[in-house]
Parts: structure tokens; C-alpha cells; sequence
């Protein structure tokens, strides 16, 4: 029994050196330049879930699309309460990964993240925007978008045409 555990484990590791390409550059990520702080008027809002009391916006002038390959945007967060939270924040899509870069001050500023990291995208039922913006309008079929008009009409839709 244990013997077959082990042999399993290591065809497992076995397979995963198989898949890696060792030739393969590993990804590297480009700078991520802090954009201009949103104004309402540039604001597109998406929908994320039936059950969120938030409204949640994307700063349109602010979506970009990296060599790397990351879609970068502002997004506001308006809380049933009344607060509003902002922050520039980048999509990986084929990772399923989400990053903060800076959070939004009161007077209309940036402070950078002080633990900036890849996090999952996970698809929770009320505060799904990740999740949303990576499936419905940033990486249809997994893809990034080809660029930020791409990302801007897919707002105003309320969906990519590609988005499963």
C-alpha cells in the first residue's frame, strides 16, 4: 500500500517535469505605472452578483494591457454604507491571479501596496469582482484582451462577446 502511494506521488512529480518546458522563458512581469486618479465621470460600472450591495466601477481611461500580458485598471467599490474604496489593481488570466498595486487615498492619491503579491481569483458569491472581471469582460476564454477598447466596450455591454 504504501509502495503504491509513493509510485503514485512520483509519477505525479514525474509528470509535472514532463509538462514544464525547462527551454521556456518564465514569465516576467512588466512595471505597472500608476494611472491618473478616477473621475466619476469616467467610471463604467459592471455587474458582479444578485447578492453583493455593492456597486462596482472600473475607471475607464485606466485599463491597460501589459506585454506581460497583465490587464491593469482602476476600480472603485461603492459600499452599501456609503464608503468608497479605490485601488489599481492588474489581471493575470491564464494564472487566475489578481494583484494590488495601490490603494486610493481620500484626497485623490495613490499609495503603493505594501505587500504587493499574485493572489488566486477565487469566485465567492458576494464580492466576486475579480472573478467577474476575469471571466466576463478581461480574459474571455482565458485570453487577456487585445487591448484597452476591447476592455472599455465589454464594460458597456455588460459583457465580452467571447466571455463564456
Amino acid at each position: 500500500m504504501l509502495l503504491l502511494g509513493l509510485q503514485s506521488a512520483y509519477a505525479d512529480i514525474g509528470f509535472r517535469k514532463w509538462e514544464e518546458d525547462p527551454d521556456e522563458p518564465k514569465w516576467q512581469e512588466s512595471e505597472a505605472t500608476l494611472p491618473a486618479f478616477p473621475k466619476d465621470e469616467d467610471l463604467l460600472e459592471f455587474y458582479v452578483s444578485a447578492v453583493t450591495p455593492n456597486r462596482f466601477f472600473v475607471d475607464a481611461k485606466s485599463i491597460s494591457v501589459g506585454t506581460d500580458g497583465v490587464v491593469r485598471f482602476a476600480l472603485v467599490v461603492k459600499t452599501a454604507g456609503g464608503a468608497t474604496n479605490v485601488s489599481f489593481e492588474g489581471i493575470r488570466c491564464g494564472a487566475m491571479e489578481y494583484r494590488l498595486y495601490a490603494s486610493g487615498r481620500a484626497d485623490g492619491t495613490w499609495a503603493k501596496a505594501r505587500a504587493s503579491e499574485w493572489k488566486p481569483i477565487e469566485n465567492k458569491p458576494v464580492n466576486r469582482h475579480h472573478a467577474a472581471l476575469n471571466r466576463d469582460y478581461f480574459c474571455p476564454s482565458t485570453a487577456p484582451i487585445g487591448n484597452p477598447e476591447e476592455g472599455r466596450d465589454a464594460l458597456k455591454r455588460g459583457k465580452h462577446p467571447d466571455a463564456k
